[in-house]
């Protein structure tokens, strides 16, 4: 019994700190992403893309327009689709979103089959990229031409 004591005083501690901390102000407020939000032409066009290739969860949104489709893309984090854009736009690869998969090699085989092109790190048509560190990975657009890189890191 002796020995818990010293154990539960330093979680009684630790609580009181979180708390009084958090009360007053004595920590700094973080940022965390939220959403990220694309517009496009064509929302059906690009709500099939999403489903049929990367299977995304759709969430609810709020506008109920047929303008929009929200998707979620990781724990609290959401992606709005958002129709409007007059016409698709020329994007930079290094400006991408990316999602990891189980293997990239399925995921190429599921790009074949749909006859989309995917690229490398170099813009390379049809070849995947190895890391340094050893991740597979390969880019491809959407169809209003937002980059997506896809790999397979794991975390």
């Amino acid at each position: 019994m002796k020995t818990l004591r010293p154990t539960f005083f330093a979680f009684v501690m630790v609580c009181c700190y979180t708390t009084l901390s958090a009360q007053y102000g004595l920590t700094k407020p973080k940022s965390r992403l939220n959403h990220v939000a694309i517009y496009v032409v064509d929302l059906q066009k690009t709500k099939a893309f999403y489903n049929d290739m990367f299977q995304l969860d759709t969430i609810p949104e709020p506008f109920h327009d047929g303008k929009h489709a929200w998707y979620s893309i990781a724990p609290g984090v959401a992606m709005h689709v958002i129709q409007g854009a007059d016409k698709p736009k020329k994007y930079y690869q290094n400006n991408h979103i990316c999602f990891s998969v189980q293997s990239v090699e399925a995921f190429v085989q599921k790009l074949s089959a749909a006859q989309m092109q995917w690229y490398d790190a170099n813009g390379n048509t049809g070849v995947i990229t190895t890391r340094i560190d050893g991740v597979k990975q390969i880019w491809v657009t959407d169809p209003d031409g937002y980059w997506i890189e896809v790999n397979d890191a794991k975390f």
